[in-house]
């Protein structure tokens, strides 16, 4: 399998460039690659260049830039999922998971039970952590292009939020699932993940009233890790891309 790599910045055919810092480490220090050996970089445009690596030092690794190749794993379905932040490792399960089925974007969420409080520093850290998150899953599933992870927002600002996608919220006393919504989201769908402890009724009253449709994921109580990627491939499986 070839080695991808994200490089922060723009790309272009028959150059060279200097990969960052944590790339080199990881190609020269961990995969012990060699000059000679290819490698394939994307950018984040959607475009990906096959390259021959040049110069491999510690700290120091080089790589011609072929040919732009246009090869996309991107799914029809838009997907923004707004997920109520979890502890520890859970958001990181969710968001990689997230973008290996396809998820256009991810905005954390502030809820009444959000166990997680940060002040506005420690929270840029966090989103810039979930980006790079994002971003190795991107190098390992193929995609060229890669979803956003939005600064956090209260539940409130994001249900205020304009948007024309299918609005979605998990509910275990929902009337139908996934599988009873009529017709194809053709701008995509915007899902709404409680945290753990899930969303408080009033929350749940406050998302009916800006128009999100409570769905059914069936009879038992999932955690919102397991929930969010539930959703999601059910969503992918029925308008998306997964068979």
């Amino acid at each position: 399998m070839t080695t991808r790599i994200f490089h922060p910045e723009p790309l272009h055919s028959q150059s060279q460039v200097q990969l960052s810092d944590s790339a080199a480490g990881h190609v020269a220090r961990v995969l012990r690659m060699r000059v000679g050996d290819t490698i394939e970089l994307f950018d984040g445009s959607g475009l990906a260049y096959p390259a021959i690596l040049a110069a491999v030092e510690k700290r120091n690794v080089v790589a011609d830039v072929g040919e732009a190749l246009e090869h996309s794993v991107e799914s029809p379905l838009k997907v923004h999922i707004g997920q109520g932040v979890s502890r520890g490792d859970k958001m990181d399960f969710t968001i990689q998971k997230a973008v290996e089925l396809g998820v256009d974007a991810i905005t954390p969420l502030i809820t009444e039970r959000c166990g997680v409080k940060l002040q506005a520093e420690r929270w840029q850290k966090k989103v810039q952590h979930w980006q790079q998150v994002a971003i190795s899953a991107c190098e390992q599933c193929g995609r060229n292009l890669v979803p956003q992870i939005n600064s956090p927002v209260s539940l409130a600002e994001w249900l205020v939020e304009q948007t024309e996608q299918l609005k979605l919220n998990l509910h275990p006393s929902a009337q139908h699932g996934i599988n009873g919504i009529d017709s194809v989201p053709a701008a995509g769908v915007r899902l709404l993940i409680g945290p753990e402890g899930g969303l408080s009724e009033q929350e749940i009253a406050a998302a009916g009233e800006h128009g999100y449709q409570s769905i059914l994921l069936g009879p038992r109580v999932l955690r919102t890790e397991t929930a969010a990627l539930t959703a999601l491939t059910a969503l992918q499986t029925r308008f998306g891309d997964l068979g």
